[in-house]
């Protein structure tokens, strides 16, 4: 179909019918609807002419399903038109890859890549049309419960990031590729920055704080062809995402040139009036049609107050018209007009869902994805040691985390089967040792026994899925206090001791890492994760993972992030024992553990960092070159990472910001000259008068293993 005959279609819808196809709703809306007029419909004040005319339903499940409701309501609908089938699919479909913060620890663009093109091509073949991934929300506060769907802390890494997941998701041509599903880039704004870390909470910074720090990943995914945008739950300078105009319009339709599909989050239209930015359902509905929000996502204003606010001139016919333009056009790209089941294929299914080949990526991603935080000689596990592995996580399937609707804990690889697979069952050892949140005596006596028997203790603890994740907000980041307890008790016996750590976020590592002899954080691996941790602890693979987030040292920091001001009494070595300066009377300042931070089974140094010359200009290019080299015995990756600083800049600058990385793998005693470019575009950023541009004057540039430990030199801009 043509954009004219788009166009043509438009011209042929009621008024009634343009409205309806501007609102989402779940399945059961669609099916038995003579049920339902004394339930979901009702709820919602819709009739079943609306549900006839609907534009698009959220989490089918299976091909089956899905061609059934799409069947059905082409049969009722005047026009022909199809659904749109959305639903999120985060971090995989039916094969779970580890959670977003996990995988973004790979610093691996394109296994990240790949994760979104095996989810897509699973969700594909169940007949879904769009996934409400990825999450760029930038975050620097580890309470918040959806920090386990970003990718940290770094504007410049999370862009990155939202490049691969939207090639991954959506491939070079959506439109001819039907194992591709279309990416829906979210929350904008700034919904990572929500106060206190409590979901759904205020958001309050300045214009150019947003532009600096929170707007770049969005901006990198919509460059990137993302076809659709979700509004954040949040407030952006006083007013609802959701009805921000400035936002919607000014921002990403004007400067970014946003063609595509902007749908609410879950009811956001409505939770405006609760926010106290509309006194009414009619007003909602007038605010968000006037930001441009096309799709209303599970609350019924549009429906019920659009029709009659056209009637009394309060909103122009012509937004409803754009708004509808562009969900049919997507409907087009899609070829839905063509074929409306699209991949839809129950026999596929069969061949695609789980597949060896997504199963092998995903343990692929497991290993990668996971962080070595301390290792005092514990692992790699030795062959023909005693293991006890003990712990709520030991033989648990809760390692695949939040928002893996259609994963099953009983298809995860357990972890003491993983370990089963790497050495003899004579020699391992499992006890639960304690719940999640609770445990017993029995449970405690059960694994020091175990304990005793041992040469090693392996750990495995963490949080349970509901922990994390939307609604997930936690005040203590501290593991529960029975699992504490649990290290407590084994501490005594004397054996060394390696916890494997099964977690959402950035935790207070308290009770744990000054306890034990290693720490591995596995995050929710995923369906493979018992597999790839096992790959881990028995040396078969070697871990790589570097940390995208802070861990902070007390949640008394929080915010605590790498990139952050340095203040006007900034705390340093020597006036540590001062007292007026920018400091805690009770904690450091820096965080337990940097950004970039992570260990392997390798150790490597870095020399000869050089600089191609002392000054830069407006086009030219500056080369910082390093020597890095694998001191130890063993194979290993390291990623090279770049910093840079302005040192006097109209506004504060950060201490250091990531401009650059490379992940190299060296054998034992190799070394590698690792090259990066710098050009003047990289030292721009937002000045008072929102204007972006770079500082002349003198630049710092840290070239290292995290943004703790590097080298520094200095070079001068020009111009």
């Amino acid at each position: 179909m043509t954009k004219r005959s788009i166009t043509e279609l438009l011209s042929q819808m009621t008024i009634d019918e343009k409205i309806a196809q501007l609102i989402q709703v779940t399945p059961d809306f669609l099916t038995d609807t003579e049920a339902n007029l004394t339930g979901p419909l009702a709820a919602l004040g819709l009739s079943e002419d609306i549900i006839h005319n609907i534009g698009s339903v959220l989490s089918a499940v299976g091909a089956k399903e899905t061609k059934a409701i799409q069947e059905q309501h082409l049969k009722r609908n005047r026009l022909g038109i199809p659904l749109l089938l959305m639903a999120d699919i985060i971090h995989g479909y039916r094969t779970i890859f580890p959670v977003s913060l996990g995988l973004a620890s790979s610093w691996d663009m394109n296994l990240a890549e790949r994760t979104a093109e095996a989810a897509a091509k699973e969700s594909a073949v169940t007949g879904l049309h769009v996934t409400f991934a990825p999450m760029v929300d930038l975050v620097r506060d580890p309470r918040w419960g959806r920090v386990v769907e970003s990718t940290g802390e770094d504007p410049y890494l999370n862009g990155e990031y939202a490049r691969a997941f939207v090639r991954g998701f959506q491939g070079e041509d959506l439109s001819a590729d039907t194992d591709r599903i279309a990416a829906c880039v979210k929350h904008l704004a700034a919904y990572g920055a929500a106060e206190g870390g409590r979901d759904y909470n205020t958001v309050n910074m300045s214009e150019r704080q947003l532009r600096e720090s929170y707007l770049p990943a969005y901006k990198e995914a919509v460059d990137a062809g993302s076809e659709l945008v979700m509004t954040a739950f949040n407030t952006v300078d006083g007013v609802p995402a959701t009805g921000n105009r400035w936002l919607m319009r000014k921002v990403l339709r004007e400067e970014w040139g946003f063609g595509g599909v902007l749908i609410s989050d879950w009811g956001a239209v409505q939770e405006m009036i609760a926010h106290g930015a509309a006194a009414d359902g009619a007003e909602a509905a007038r605010k968000a049609i006037e930001a441009g929000v096309d799709i209303e996502m599970m609350t019924p204003l549009y429906v019920l107050d659009l029709k009659r606010l056209v009637e009394e001139g309060k909103v122009d016919e012509a937004l409803i018209d754009e708004s509808v333009l562009r969900v049919l056009r997507l409907k087009e790209k899609l070829g839905l007009f063509d074929n409306p089941y699209r991949g839809a294929d129950e026999e596929r299914e069969e061949e695609v869902i789980l597949s060896g080949e997504h199963r092998a990526v995903a343990r692929e991603a497991a290993v990668k994805s996971a962080v070595l935080l301390k290792n005092e000689g514990v692992l790699p596990l030795r062959s023909g040691q005693k293991t006890a592995l003990i712990g709520p996580f030991a033989q648990s399937g809760d390692i695949l985390g939040p928002w893996s609707l259609w994963g099953k804990r009983e298809e995860a690889a357990q972890l003491y089967n993983g370990m089963l697979t790497k050495t003899e069952s004579s020699l391992l050892r499992v006890a639960k040792g304690c719940d999640v949140e609770s445990g017993s005596e029995e449970q405690l006596e059960e694994a020091l026994q175990a304990a005793r028997e041992a040469d090693i203790i392996v750990l495995a603890l963490g949080e349970s899925s509901e922990m994390s994740g939307e609604a997930g907000s936690r005040g203590d980041i501290r593991l529960p206090k029975a699992q504490l307890d649990l290290i407590a008790r084994l501490k005594p016996l004397g054996k060394p001791m390696a916890a494997v750590l099964f977690n959402g976020r950035p935790l207070d590592l308290h009770g744990v890492i000054d306890e034990v002899d290693a720490v591995l954080v596995a995050w929710f691996p995923g369906t493979e994760g018992g597999n790839a941790i096992a790959d881990l602890l028995y040396g078969d693979s070697a871990p790589s993972g570097r940390l995208t987030m802070s861990f902070p040292y007390a949640v008394g920091q929080i915010p605590v992030y790498y990139n952050h001001y340095n203040t006007g009494r900034p705390l340093t070595p020597e006036n540590a024992d001062q007292r007026y300066v920018s400091k805690y009377l009770d904690m450091p300042n820096d965080p337990l553990l940097p950004f970039g931070f992570g260990l392997g089974y390798t150790t490597f140094t870095y020399a000869k960092a050089a600089l191609s010359a002392e000054t830069i200009r407006p086009g030219e290019t500056l080369t910082v070159t390093v020597d890095v080299t694998n001191t130890g015995e063993t194979a290993g990756e390291e990623v090279v990472q770049l910093y840079v600083r302005d040192v006097a800049g109209e506004v504060v600058r950060p201490v250091k910001e990531l401009k650059a990385f490379r992940k190299i793998k060296l054998a034992p005693g190799e070394t590698v000259s690792v090259a990066f470019e710098l050009g003047e575009e990289q030292l721009r950023y937002y000045h008072s008068d929102l204007s972006y541009e770079s500082d002349e004057g003198e630049f710092q540039l840290f070239v290292g293993a995290n943004s703790r430990d590097a080298e520094a030199l200095s070079f001068q801009l020009v111009k």
